[in-house]
């Protein structure tokens, strides 16, 4: 079997929208680090990308592009008070239980059983859009996003992508 050659059916629909080549991330260089801290005493944040709102916001665009939105979530937020908005992938489980995309009650969870030690204060929902300007993530919206991490205590951020 011919695996499927992913990145380029990708980089050929790209193409024929009249977008540029696409230029593929590679970061060689990651700063991987092994945990200096016991898990259980780590405090734990969340993203999604899955076009994921509190019903209280403004919804995502599902045919974004480049948006660089990022919604603070606080950690207490209830689980019925979310609305999916993405149209690249098939949220019908997720809009029955958000957790399928955004799993905020398993983190808490987690933290009650004192497998983690807390749940950082703010959650995070945000870089929906299909984003091609790789620049403004790794020079503004990265650096923005590691700050606010930073601000929260964050030990370990769990990405949960669409």
């Amino acid at each position: 079997m011919e695996p499927i050659r992913y990145v380029d059916i990708l980089s050929e629909h790209y193409r024929s929208q009249g977008n540029p080549p696409y230029r593929w991330s590679i970061h060689d260089d990651a700063p991987l680090h092994r945990l200096d801290k016991p898990l259980r005493e780590c405090t734990v944040s969340l993203l999604t990308s899955g076009g994921v709102s509190q019903c209280s916001m403004p919804a995502f665009d599902p045919n974004a592009r480049n948006d660089h939105r990022l919604d603070p979530i606080p950690a207490d937020a209830s689980a019925r008070d979310f609305q999916v908005h993405d149209n690249y992938y098939d949220h019908t489980d997720a809009e029955s239980d958000i957790n399928c995309i955004f799993p905020l009650e398993r983190l808490r969870e987690l933290a009650d059983r004192g497998e983690i030690g807390h749940v950082a204060p703010r959650l995070w929902s945000g870089f929906m859009g299909r984003i091609y300007n790789r620049s403004k993530v790794m020079e503004e919206s990265g650096p923005a996003f590691a700050k606010a991490l930073q601000a929260d205590n964050v030990d370990i951020l769990l990405a949960a992508p669409s």
